[in-house]
């Protein structure tokens, strides 16, 4: 598969691309950890929202084919109380849209909340999603590639160095 490394110029070329898309005012934005936290932020600042949530989710892995392990469930390790949603505009925002099983599992809980869902990521590839015709309500671009944002280079417990003390 295709790797594309982005840079921060990138990112906030794809942030400034999005902003002009929203054709409506949002009461709420959610964001999916981890992938949707830094562009949420960036978004939720552009915005000037300050209704910020967050949805934790997990697919398991253990399932024995990868074809059982697309059907799984996802786990909701963290979500927002129903209340919090309820008759909101929600902008739902996560990084890349791949197979759009997150996606999709969080719009269907923010529906089922209450909430009034519109889903946004920076990148969208059409070429992994599981749903058809189905797709982000709001993206910055199409791609096949398999994304490297600037937050996720050379980071990682392997990857810090220890630092002296009274540093940091």
């Amino acid at each position: 598969m295709r790797k594309e490394i982005l840079t921060w110029q990138d990112v906030n070329a794809l942030i400034d691309h999005l902003v002009p898309q929203f054709d409506t005012e949002f009461e709420a934005m959610l964001m999916i950890s981890r992938g949707g936290l830094v562009p949420g932020g960036l978004l939720a600042e552009a915005l000037g929202l300050t209704h910020i949530l967050l949805a934790a989710v997990d697919f398991p892995a253990q399932a024995a084919t990868s074809r059982a392990k697309l059907a799984a469930w996802p786990q909701f390790i963290q979500f927002p109380e129903e209340r919090l949603l309820q008759g909101r505009r929600t902008l739902i925002v996560d990084d890349v849209w791949g197979s759009g099983r997150t996606m999709t599992a969080v719009r269907a809980r923010v529906e089922a909340a209450g909430g009034i869902p519109y889903t946004c990521v920076l990148h969208f590839n059409p070429h992994r999603s599981l749903f058809g015709t189905l797709r982000p309500d709001y993206y910055a671009a199409v791609t096949d590639a398999y994304i490297i944002y600037p937050w996720e280079i050379d980071r990682g417990p392997d990857k810090v160095l220890a630092q002296p003390a009274g540093v940091g």
